[in-house]
């Protein structure tokens, strides 16, 4: 399967400061500062986007353990399960 990072990385900018969902169902929201970073609201944390490239490999994630070595993991889960980010591409 062959996901244009592009196109998720500008659905992820379209929809920062709308409220996402964690899977224990801690709300929170996220602003994109730079072209490579998501700065996160609700903790001092920041996914870059090469964080996101590399969790797009492993898509559809099945849990949060599948990006554990990635920076922030149940926040990437939730943002990349997000039916508004993945659509119908996985």
């Amino acid at each position: 399967m062959s996901i244009d990072a592009n196109r998720v990385w500008q659905r992820i900018r379209n929809h920062a400061g709308h409220e996402f969902r964690q899977i224990r169902g801690k709300v929170f929201t996220y602003r994109v500062p730079s072209p490579r970073t998501i700065r996160l609201d609700t903790t001092n944390r920041m996914i870059s986007r090469t964080a996101i490239e590399k969790a797009l490999e492993r898509v559809p994630l099945r849990a949060t353990t599948v990006v554990r070595d990635l920076s922030a993991p149940s926040y990437i889960y939730a943002i990349l399960m997000d039916e508004r980010i993945r659509r119908s591409d996985w």
